[in-house]
């Protein structure tokens, strides 16, 4: 079994780690957060760095997933993305055996599909997005890199989620709509 970083270890890491426990493909080498946390544990698992100690670990572990959340700002998500991607480590798909993903759907590098999240058919997921815990992507929807799509939340069909958007926990979008930016929780996107 190939091994993996986790950078960030935070509430939305808590929430990796069960889905990459479940899905049985990666072993949880450690955790990479802020320096003062070096030491400590999350979920079992040891902060054995910070982000200046990425390339030093690059030799012994070449895959890497970013688990820092998103609310406000992707900001953080994107920089480390960016900064894996710079030293070489390999972002796979981490998707919920739990998780419904349609054969006729791609989900891109660096992305995570959390339990009971339901992606149908022609759905298009672009890199280092959060499609969180029960969300649903209706058909032809596109989600553009770097995207939360929050728990509970409903795409209907043929919507395009823009770049680094936030959509929140319980919002639905009518279909066949292009939304961006911060898109808050309850609400109904039209």
């Amino acid at each position: 079994m190939q091994e993996i970083l986790l950078v960030g270890g935070g509430g939305h890491a808590r929430a990796v780690i069960d889905v990459i426990e479940q899905e049985k493909r990666y072993k949880i080498a450690g955790i990479i957060d802020r320096e003062e946390f070096i030491g400590s544990s999350v979920m079992g698992y040891k902060v054995i760095g910070c982000d200046s100690d990425l390339k030093d670990l690059y030799p012994r572990y070449q895959n890497a997933i970013v688990t820092v959340g998103q609310i406000r700002s992707n900001h953080l998500r994107v920089s480390l993305f960016n900064l894996l991607k710079e030293i070489g480590y390999n972002l796979p798909v981490i998707v919920s055996p739990l998780a419904y993903l349609s054969r006729h759907s791609s989900v891109n590098e660096g992305s995570v599909v959390m339990h009971h999240a339901l992606i149908n058919a022609n759905v298009q997921v672009g890199r280092n997005c959060i499609i969180n815990t029960k969300a649903l992507l209706e058909h032809d929807v596109v989600v553009k890199d770097h995207c939360h799509i929050s728990t509970a939340s409903v795409l209907n069909g043929g919507v395009v989620i823009e770049q680094s958007s936030f959509f929140g926990s319980n919002a639905t979008s009518k279909e066949s709509v292009e939304l961006q930016g911060f898109i808050k929780a309850g609400s109904v996107a039209k």
